[in-house]
């Protein structure tokens, strides 16, 4: 018979060694490692047309170099090489209501979608990038008293830790304005909604019965107010508008960017004066998609294709929060821009400006330095996707990477 084997003390150091070594392993994907390489036959830096068989050196949390394979692989030992795969900036989503409907932070990040602007909800300062969804807050939307959202969506007097806060007088404004970005928020957000647009995902019920149309909206020298005090502090203010009136005074006011394309057919006129004056419009095209008049065929569709004839501004908002568009990037709200922003017919510009509104013009937009790109210095908020994104927008809406702040969150290769 033979003896049992003893356990030596040299063993035992070796089997807790292997085991720290398996538990460090487990826990490599949300490491920050000193250098890594990523390999990749195409390669978008947000900025420039696609280029074949090219490499991104990250070192920490910051992109350090794109270049070719050769002139990269003797730089980092850690490589990740990702065959016929694409390799992209951080997708950026400049509309969601992640607080406010208590959407899973996570599950955004692993869908793609790296930057979140989140509009509505409590006040709180920009959080994330280092391995978490980054969100840049503009705390509860300025209001009318009995006005939007607080009047569909419940929240009774509103406050700094509800989707809206009602103000009543040029006072009440500015001091909100200021609390607002004391409290950290990235831009100030107003709501100018009377209601009553065809199809209007708001009009439907939500705490109860939805209130009689017109609602009350901030007036001309309030909403004035508010720019001039945003401006002040060097804060942007988005306007949700959806009709004409709303419109045309979020412009005589001056605001930055609108949140929405509006659902109701906005006058001609209006639309060329947003275009003269700079507005921003923030798509959320696919959200909308039911703000159509069926009997004039206007709406949502035929504004956006009038704004790019008069060579309006767009960048990517899909809404997340709402249940009928991903929570993550979404592939049609893409589509949609490409084919209605592009004109008679599309060329492979058109496609690329469509990445850059989700990406680097998002992030210039947002006043966040290189954010969106993969250009020196910029954080390392990276996703891939095996295949040809450019062919097929569908399949950004399940990276097989997500890297944010350097950091692996998602890696199936």
């Amino acid at each position: 018979m033979k003896s049992k084997s003893r356990l030596t003390p040299l063993y035992l150091l070796s089997t807790l060694i292997l085991s720290q070594g398996a538990a460090f392993d487990a826990h490599a994907l949300g490491a920050n490692k000193p250098c890594q390489l990523l390999i990749a036959n195409q390669v978008f830096d947000g900025v420039n047309f696609p280029q074949a068989n090219k490499a991104v050196l990250i070192e920490g949390n910051k992109i350090k170099q794109v270049g070719s394979r050769n002139e990269l692989w003797g730089l980092c030992v850690n490589r990740i090489n990702l065959g016929d795969a694409t390799i992209l900036p951080g997708f950026i989503e400049s509309h969601a209501h992640v607080t406010f409907q208590n959407v899973n932070k996570t599950d955004v990040l692993e869908h793609g979608i790296t930057t979140v602007q989140d509009t509505g909800g409590p006040l709180k300062p920009p959080e994330g990038g280092q391995g978490k969804l980054r969100l840049l807050s503009t705390g509860p939307i300025i209001q009318a008293p009995g006005g939007y959202p607080l009047n569909i969506f419940g929240g009774g007097n509103g406050g700094y830790d509800k989707i809206g806060y009602p103000v009543a007088s040029v006072l009440e404004a500015e001091e909100v304005v200021q609390h607002l970005v004391d409290g950290g928020v990235t831009a100030i957000k107003i709501a100018l909604e009377p209601g009553g647009e065809t199809g209007a995902p708001w009009m439907q019920p939500h705490e109860g019965p939805v209130p009689a149309t017109p609602w009350p909206i901030l007036s001309t020298d309030i909403v004035k107010a508010i720019v001039t005090k945003a401006h002040a502090l060097d804060k942007r203010v988005i306007a949700h508008v959806g009709e004409n009136t709303g419109f045309k005074r979020a412009l005589i006011a001056g605001v930055d960017e609108f949140a929405h394309m509006p659902c109701s057919a906005i006058s001609e006129d209006l639309l060329q004066r947003a275009v003269d004056q700079g507005v921003t419009f923030v798509t959320t095209i696919d959200t909308l998609s039911s703000c159509v008049n069926t009997a004039t065929h206007t709406g949502i569709h035929s504004n956006t294709m009038s704004l790019a004839a008069k060579g309006a501004k767009f960048i990517y908002g899909s809404e997340i929060a709402h249940d009928n568009v991903p929570w993550g990037i979404n592939g049609e709200e893409m589509a949609l821009m490409l084919h209605l922003t592009s004109g008679a017919s599309i060329d492979f510009s058109d496609v690329v400006n469509v990445f850059k509104a989700v990406t680097s013009e998002a992030g210039k937009h947002l006043g966040l330095a290189q954010l969106g790109t993969l250009e020196p210095g910029a954080p390392a908020d990276i996703i891939a996707v095996r295949g040809n994104p450019f062919q097929r927008f569908k399949i950004l809406e399940y990276p097989d990477l997500v890297m944010s702040g350097g950091r692996l969150i998602v890696n199936k290769f």
